[in-house]
């Protein structure tokens, strides 16, 4: 099937067949998942019409084979959920056939006849190609058929189909980084629109995702006080990243519009050189007392708000708890807690000698020390004994990469970049996929 490419208009009606030639049902349709920016978007699935006329869905991943004369399976177990359509989703045939577009270079106003999947290197089914015909005006003779690229039209982005309200419900259902990258694919009015529509939470998660030329330009739209809400509600070390590339007037106006409690932190961050231990920490790690026991310190592991590089290791300390801290003693690795009992202290299995990192510690010392001790998130201590925070992985890995690497798109065309929910759940009810 690799790089094979077919038109979507003569599969309606076929067979779909289990590996044992036992027929399922017929093809009614293909759903695919729409794109912000001008990429051709992956097939999802099939909509198959059963005997009953109830309408399931199919993924591709189930699909072995596509011939003129059936679409065969790869296990004739199949879910009998009648099929709905998502808010990032269109209907090929339904929807996509017959939709009025334009194409880019010319501008010429075209109707799509028929639409061409293929099959990328990654084995993904992409909509890649379309057939065109200019639209007839009066008793004009029809136009000839042209077959084009995906991105040579317009008009069939999410954003051409979906409004501001349709984006946001296809934005719940993803990845605040994935919302981020589709964000910045956005014209900046409808930019606007989505970041004053979402809540202050989410609007957070999303700002810690966004390139820096991005955070800049969207934070200026913010109201004041809900730019210093929204940096409230991040996290401490990517608010102090945020606040650092903005003009000094600036910066100090939000961090005075901040609750003293959550703007010392962020005062003690920006006052660390930003390639240093000092100003990649987020002083939020997990903290506890000597007198804590294992169960305690699981709980807090388990929190589903802290990331997985924090949730590593937990940091003991004499009070008080928050940074900077009383005297540090030690860290707990989170594989040694699941090896405990319970009841047990933390300070009865602190390991003591793992290194610690100074304030001032340079990048390239930071990531010699990961790589010496196989860690993912280290303590920063200070010259009396006071735990400061914690540096993760992934906060290195933001400063090693370029400035400017979520505004990189991925070179392969074919790869999507994009997960689907479908997909998965059938990945995982067919263990041999």
């Amino acid at each position: 099937m690799g790089g094979e490419r077919l038109f979507v208009a003569p599969m309606v009606g076929l067979p779909i067949v289990g590996p044992d030639g036992e027929r399922i049902g017929k093809v009614r349709d293909l759903v695919a998942s729409l794109r912000v920016d001008t990429q051709p978007p992956r097939v999802l699935g099939l909509v198959c019409e059963l005997a009953t006329r109830r309408r399931i869905f199919i993924p591709m991943l189930r699909v072995a084979a596509i011939d003129p004369s059936a679409v065969t399976l790869t296990t004739g177990s199949v879910s009998l959920r009648g099929f709905v359509q998502r808010p990032n989703e269109t209907l090929v045939v339904g929807q996509l056939i017959d939709a009025r577009v334009q194409l880019a270079e010319s501008g010429e106003q075209v109707v799509v006849v028929d639409a061409a999947i293929e099959q990328t290197r990654t084995r993904d089914w992409i909509v890649g190609r379309l057939a065109v015909r200019a639209r007839r005006h009066g008793l004009a003779r029809r136009g000839q058929v042209q077959v084009v690229h995906w991105s040579a039209v317009s008009g069939l982005t999410l954003t051409d189909r979906q409004g501001t309200a349709g984006l946001l419900a296809v934005f719940e259902t993803m990845r605040p980084a994935d919302v981020a990258a589709a964000l910045s694919e956005l014209p900046q009015k409808r930019q606007f629109e989505i970041i004053d529509a979402l809540d202050d939470e989410r609007l957070a998660d999303v700002f810690e995702e966004l390139s820096e030329t991005d955070q800049r330009q969207l934070i200026a739209h913010l109201d004041p006080q809900r730019a210093a809400d929204v940096l409230e509600a991040m996290s401490p070390d990517d608010a102090a990243d945020l606040l650092g590339e903005l003009p000094d007037a600036e910066r100090e106006h939000l961090l005075g519009r901040m609750a003293p409690t959550e703007s010392a932190p962020l005062r003690r961050l920006l006052s660390y050189s930003s390639d240093t231990a000092g100003g990649l920490m987020t002083p939020e790690p997990i903290i506890l007392r000597p007198d804590a026991t294992v169960a305690e310190a699981l709980a807090h592991v388990r929190n589903p708000d802290i990331p997985p590089a924090l949730a590593s290791m937990v940091f003991v300390c004499r009070p008080p708890t928050e940074t900077p801290t009383g005297r540090y003693l030690g860290c707990v690795h989170t594989q040694r807690l699941l090896r405990e009992a319970p009841f047990d202290l933390v300070a009865g299995i602190v390991d003591t000698d793992l290194a610690r990192l100074s304030p001032d510690a340079t990048l390239a010392e930071i990531t010699r020390y990961f790589a010496t001790y196989n860690l993912v998130a280290g303590p920063v201590v200070d010259a009396e004994e006071h735990l400061l925070g914690a540096v993760t992985v992934d906060d290195v890995l933001d400063h090693l990469l370029p400035d400017d690497w979520r505004d990189q798109l991925p070179e392969d065309d074919d790869a999507t970049g994009e997960l689907d929910i479908r997909e998965i759940t059938a990945a995982l009810e067919d263990p041999t996929r």
